[in-house]
């Protein structure tokens, strides 16, 4: 092995290893930190092992896009599939998913695109189908609680907005007076009451 350590790894390292690698490091310091040299040194290979997968650092970050947007879709989809489940116990299902545990590096890759998105063409329509399947498909949830249609697009937008701002506020709140906070805009959320 006459390359050393950086060789011994490389040809094990598969698009997949990229990809996540490629993620750690969005949610850790955004799009501009997805670099090659970075991602290669984290994995512990060479940059070849990466031009064997890759074209080019563009061709990376747009499959991070297609995956997490597929990703993202096809989550929202199992999630919000009812399977023997009432819409409203569904819908509490989601709160208690995104409100009782933080992954912290989920929202990380979640800001970073949707800060990339702000600039970049590519990322803002990956934002923009998850955006809209997400909410299709809550909206989906709230119709068949017996909302009108108008109504319920409305509730699936107010849900939305809930679900990623409650992660982001009431930081210094202790655990428990923020799960009471979220259990009462979560009954909010549901009943309406």
């Amino acid at each position: 092995m006459a390359g050393g350590k950086g060789d011994i790894g490389t040809e094990g390292i598969g698009k997949e290893s990229w990809i996540e690698a490629g993620f750690a490091e969005i949610a850790r310091s955004g799009v501009d930190g997805v670099r090659v040299e970075v991602l290669a040194k984290n994995l512990g290979v060479t940059k070849g092992g990466f031009y064997r997968r890759f074209r080019d650092r563009a061709a990376l970050l747009e499959a991070m896009l297609a995956d997490w947007r597929d990703g993202r879709i096809a989550a929202i989809e199992k999630q919000t599939s009812l399977d023997g489940t009432s819409a409203r116990e569904r819908l509490k299902a989601l709160i208690a998913l995104y409100s009782e545990r933080m992954n912290t590096e989920g929202m990380g890759i979640e800001l970073a695109i949707r800060q990339w998105a702000r600039s970049d063409e590519l990322a803002a329509a990956a934002v923009a189908g998850v955006d809209a399947a997400r909410l299709k498909n809550v909206g989906q949830l709230y119709r068949a609680t017996g909302l009108p249609a108008e109504e319920a697009d409305a509730q699936a937008f107010l849900f939305y907005c809930f679900i990623f701002g409650q992660s982001l506020l009431f930081l210094e709140r202790g655990p428990r007076k923020r799960a009471q906070l979220v259990a009462k805009s979560a009954e909010k959320l549901i009943d309406g009451e």
